[in-house]
């Protein structure tokens, strides 16, 4: 009983999270693209990288809860592995946006970073 149960609610579960975390990545590349070009034309600066790469982190969060999620639904050995190197490779690009973020952090005016 519970393993139907499982069977049908989690696929839509799985799909919903990963459509959120390509929402998230989609906006806020919108939203950085439309800094940087806003930040060219008045010649001020912004922090399009660092809301960039804040939302590519949130997108990849996201994206990694759908993959944890998929391992209830791993049946082989082979399926436990290739979803292991997915959720590596995402979480060292996790970890990599974050250092990005953290040296290119915007700093306060008249504070430190």
């Amino acid at each position: 009983m519970l393993d139907n149960l499982i069977v049908t609610i989690l696929p839509p579960i799985i799909a919903v999270c990963e459509l959120i975390g390509i929402f998230v990545v989609t906006f806020s590349s919108l939203q950085a693209f439309y800094s940087y070009l806003k930040a060219l034309i008045t010649k001020r600066p912004t922090d399009f990288k660092f809301r960039l790469a804040d939302g590519l982190a949130t997108g990849l969060e996201f994206k990694m809860a759908a993959e944890i999620l998929k391992t209830v639904q791993v049946r082989t050995i082979q399926e436990l592995v290739v979803l292991g190197a997915i959720i590596l490779l995402r979480a060292l690009l996790s970890l990599l946006i974050h250092f990005e973020m953290k040296s290119g952090k915007p700093t306060e005016p008249g504070g430190e970073a």
